[in-house]
């Protein structure tokens, strides 16, 4: 059997499309006319991936995403009209994978389909737990632990985190961290990075003083390790 794909989405043209193009390349495909629908499917049997528009019936998008977020870490795109950075930013905040602007090619959706579940395939033999002073990033759980207290932290600003902390001292500009952290051909914004360090900053800043993360004034971005105190700029 192939990829099981949620397809959530109000207008049947489009719906009808996607689904005929997902079945060509081997996916198994459900459809979704609401939000409501959309919920009773996943709880039936969680697909590989949700495909979610933003503006439906019953429940919206952002609604959706939420709840599904309260027990899995299933990977989602979001799909909808609107390309205000404001929308595409909330949507990446909670927790969804990405999110593309219609129209849209659907050789480009495959490739976005394709490219997020290539990137949330972790093996199960390989651990993905960073242990610093104070500070635990954990993508097997997705839990953050700052000093000895678990942090609510939506899956991106982890991710993030973790990609950073990976290799610490290594500067990564904006357009790295959209490509290396939300993916392939991902058409963000470099703000969508300045919102989630901030955030992240909030949670950890000046916890210890052995790392911290640090602003590269006209480079980017890098976690710094020794930092003796001494308070993460910007």
């Amino acid at each position: 059997m192939g990829r099981n794909i949620l397809v959530v989405e109000d207008d049947h043209n489009i719906s009808d499309l996607i689904h005929m193009y997902l079945v060509k390349e081997g996916f198994d495909v459900r459809i979704a006319g609401d939000g409501g629908k959309a919920i009773e499917e996943f709880q039936k049997a969680v697909p590989d991936l949700i495909l979610l528009d933003i503006m439906l019936p019953v429940m919206d998008g952002w609604a959706v995403c939420a709840k599904v977020r309260e027990t899995s870490r299933v990977p989602i795109i979001m799909l909808t009209a609107k390309s205000e950075v404001f929308d595409r930013i909330q949507g990446l905040e909670m927790g969804a994978d990405d999110y593309i602007v219609k129209p849209f090619e659907m050789k480009e959706l495959i490739a976005r389909i394709n490219a997020v579940l290539r990137r949330t395939e972790i093996p199960n033999d390989t651990s993905k737990r960073l242990v610093y002073d104070k500070l635990v990033i954990d993508l097997d759980s997705y839990e953050l632990i700052v000093d000895g207290k678990k942090i609510d932290t939506p899956p991106k600003e982890l991710e993030l985190l973790y990609h950073l902390a990976t290799t610490p001292d290594r500067v990564y500009t904006r357009n790295q961290l959209l490509d290396e952290v939300w993916g392939f051909d991902y058409f963000g914004d470099s703000r969508t990075v300045d919102v989630h360090i901030k955030r992240l900053r909030e949670k950890i800043e000046n916890v210890s003083p052995q790392w911290a993360l640090k602003t590269v004034w006209g480079v980017g971005y890098k976690f710094a390790l020794n930092v003796g105190g001494e308070k993460a700029e910007g």
